[in-house]
C-alpha cells in the first residue's frame, strides 16, 4: 500500500528510466504537478461531542507517527529540511513543498532522484546504518546468533556500536514521539465510553511503550459498535528496501460507513471457497489462517506517518501478523473518499488514452471499488506461514524485499480472479465480466505510473508483461490503443495466480529475483502511453481537516 523501495529496481537489477540519475531532465515543477491537491470532504455531523474530542486525540496521534516516520527514511531530514529553507535557491518554496510531500529529498515518481543532494537515500533508510550491506548483516548474524530475534525483529533499529552491530527497540529509540502518542492514546481511552475501543487504545499505549503489539492487534481486529475505524502503529515494510523486514510507522483515522460496510461484509463468508479455489495443489492452499475478516468501508479523515507521502493508500488489509492472522484473519478497511477521488480525477480520464472506444466505455467505478476490495481480501489468501528445508517460517521471511511488490502484483491479480469466482457462482452479474476485466486492465497503467521501484507500480508492471506474453492484449501501433482479448487474459489471470502462489508457497527467493527480472519492466508501449497522460494527475494529495 503505499512507499517506494527506492533502491528495489537497483536491487533487482531492473531497467531503470534515463529520468532517474539525469539531472537535465529532471523538472521539479513537472514532478510535483503529478500528485494534485484534493480538499476531503467528509461528514462528521453524526459523531457525539465524546467521539469528537477521541478523533481529536487521534488526529495529534497521527502528527506523530509522521515525526517518527520522517525519521524513518532518514535521521538527517529535519536537518535537510533546514538547509533547504535557509538556502537562496531559486525553487527554495517549491523544494520545501516537495519535501513535505515525499517526507524527504527524493522523488518516489522519479525512482527516488535527489531533488535536492546528488545521493539517493540508503536502500534500507535509516533502520539500518546507512553504510551497512545485506552481507554485513547477515554475517553478524550467523556469528551471533543470539543476536538474530533482535535483529530481524520488525521493531529494532539496528546501529553500530564501535566495531559491533547492535539492535535498538523502537520504543527506545523513538520514545521522544511514542510517549507523547502513547499519552494521546491514553487520554482517548478515557473519554471514550465504547469498551472496544477503550480496549485498542488502552493496549496500543502499551504497545507503544513495551514494542509487543500482538494483544493490540486482537483487540483491533475486535473493534465493533464504535463509528471511530483507526490503525495506528508500525505496520508496512515497504520502506525497508534491504530486508523488507522493519515496519514503518503509520497512521489511519477514519469514520466507518455502517450501512455500505454490511452490505460489502457479505462476502468475507466466501474466504474459505476462495481459498480453496486457489489454481494449485493443495499443499499450497493455507486453511490455517482465521476467516473472520472484517470488512469496513470509510472516510478518511487524517493520515499520519507512511500513509502522507506520494501515492496514497485507497484500501488497508492488518495487521500483518501472522499469528493474528491464523487466530482471526486480517480486517479490510476500504478508504471511500480516497478511492473516489482517484477513480474521477484519475483512472476515468486515462481510460480513452489507453483502450479503444469500445472497451474504454467499459470502466466501471463499481467494479474499481469492488477489485480495491477483492485486492485486500487476497492478501489474506495464498501462502503466509511455510515450512521450507525442514523449517518453521514465513513468506515475507523468504522472500525478503523481494516481497512487497510480488505480494502487491498477487493481490491485484488474485482480486480479479476471486471476482471472476464470484461471478460463476452467481454472486455477481456474468455479464459484468467484461466491465470487470476492462477496469483491471486500465488499472495496471493507473499503477505502473508509480514505477516500478514502488511496490503496487512493480506488482502491476509484472501483471502487465506476463499477460502481454500470453496475448492477453493487442495495440494498435498507429492509434496506440490497446484491445483486450477477454479470453485470453482470463485464462492469463489464472495462470499467472499458479505461478505467483508457487514462488511464494515454496518460499523461493532466487526464482521470484528470475521472475521480476523478467517480468517487472515497462515496455515502449506502456512509456508512450504515460507520454499522453501527462496532463492527468499521477496521484492525489488529500487535505483533511486538522480538526473536527
Amino acid at each position: 500500500m503505499k512507499l517506494k523501495l527506492l533502491a528495489l529496481s537497483l536491487a533487482l537489477g531492473l531497467a531503470a528510466p534515463a529520468l532517474a540519475n539525469d539531472t537535465h531532465h529532471y523538472d521539479l515543477a513537472a514532478q510535483r504537478a503529478k500528485i494534485v491537491p484534493v480538499e476531503m470532504k467528509v461528514d462528521a455531523g453524526y459523531l457525539s461531542a465524546e467521539e469528537r474530542q477521541v478523533v481529536n486525540k487521534l488526529m495529534q496521534a497521527a502528527r506523530l507517527m509522521s515525526e517518527i516516520y520522517l525519521h524513518q527514511i532518514n535521521e538527517d531530514n529535519p536537518a535537510t529540511r533546514a538547509a533547504i529553507a535557509k538556502s537562496k535557491h531559486g525553487q527554495q518554496k517549491l523544494m520545501l513543498d516537495m519535501f513535505d510531500l515525499h517526507f524527504g529529498p527524493w522523488d518516489g515518481l522519479a525512482e527516488g532522484h535527489a531533488f535536492w543532494g546528488q545521493a539517493k537515500n540508503a536502500p534500507g533508510a535509516a533502520f539500518y546504518p546507512t553504510d551497512m550491506t545485506k552481507e554485513e548483516f547477515q554475517a553478524w548474524v550467523k556469528a551471533h546468533p543470539q543476536d538474530e530475534t533482535a535483529f530481524t525483529s520488525l521493531y529494532t533499529v539496528i546501529r553500530r556500536d564501535g566495531k559491533s552491530l547492535k539492535a535498538i527497540p523502537y520504543s527506545k529509540h523513538y520514545a521522544q514521539w511514542l510517549e507523547p502518542a502513547a499519552k494521546l492514546l491514553d487520554e482517548a481511552a478515557a473519554i471514550t465510553t465504547n469498551p472496544s475501543l477503550k480496549k485498542f487504545l488502552s493496549l496500543r499505549a502499551q504497545s507503544f511503550r513495551t514494542d509487543d503489539y500482538f494483544q493490540s492487534e486482537l483487540a483491533w481486529m475486535d473493534l465493533k459498535d464504535t463509528p471511530i475505524e483507526v490503525a495506528i502503529g508500525p505496520y508496512e515494510t515497504y520502506t525497508d528496501g534491504l530486508f523488507g523486514q522493519k515496519a514503518a510507522f503509520e497512521a489511519f483515522v477514519t469514520l466507518k460507513n455502517p450501512e455500505e460496510s454490511k452490505q460489502l461484509d457479505r462476502f468475507k463468508k466466501y474466504l474459505r471457497d476462495m481459498e480453496a479455489n486457489l489454481p494449485v495443489a493443495e499443499s499450497y492452499k493455507n486453511f490455517k489462517r482465521g476467516f473472520e475478516s472484517p470488512i469496513a468501508v470509510a472516510d478518511q479523515i487524517h493520515g499520519g506517518g507512511d500513509n502522507v507521502p506520494g501515492v496514497q493508500t485507497i484500501a488497508f488489509n492488518l495487521p500483518n501478523d501472522e499469528r493474528v492472522r491464523e487466530a482471526k484473519g486480517a480486517k479490510k478497511v476500504l478508504l471511500k473518499n480516497v478511492m473516489e477521488a482517484k477513480f474521477e480525477r484519475i483512472l476515468k480520464p486515462m481510460a480513452e488514452h489507453i483502450l479503444v472506444p469500445e472497451q474504454a466505455k467499459l470502466l466501471d467505478a463499481h467494479y474499481f471499488g469492488m477489485e480495491v476490495l477483492f485486492h485486500e481480501l487476497s492478501h489474506s489468501l495464498g501462502p503466509g506461514s511455510i515450512v521450507k528445508n525442514g523449517k518453521a517460517t514465513t513468506v515475507d521471511k523468504e522472500l525478503q524485499e523481494l516481497h512487497s511488490g510480488t505480494e502487491e502484483g498477487k493481490a491485484d491479480v488474485m482480486g480479479v480472479y476471486n471476482l471472476l469466482f464470484l461471478m460463476d457462482k452467481g454472486e455477481l452479474p456474468k455479464t459484468d465480466k467484461e466491465k470487470l476485466l476492462a477496469t483491471y486492465f486500465a488499472g495496471l497503467f493507473r499503477s505502473m505510473r508509480f514505477g516500478i521501484d514502488e511496490a503496487h507500480g512493480q506488482g502491476a508492471a509484472y501483471q502487465y508483461s506476463y499477460l502481454k506474453a500470453k496475448g492477453a492484449f493487442s495495440r494498435d501501433p498507429a492509434s496506440g490503443l490497446y484491445t483486450i482479448d477477454f479470453a485470453k487474459l482470463e485464462s492469463g489471470i489464472r495462470d499467472l495466480v499458479h505461478d505467483i502462489v508457487v514462488l511464494q508457497g515454496d518460499g523461493d527467493y532466487a526464482g521470484t529475483k528470475k521472475f521480476l527480472g523478467e517480468y517487472a519492466r515497462m515496455d515502449e508501449a506502456v512509456r508512450a502511453v504515460n507520454a499522453k497522460l501527462e496532463h492527468i494527475p499521477v496521484d492525489i494529495q488529500p487535505k483533511y481537516p486538522s480538526a473536527l
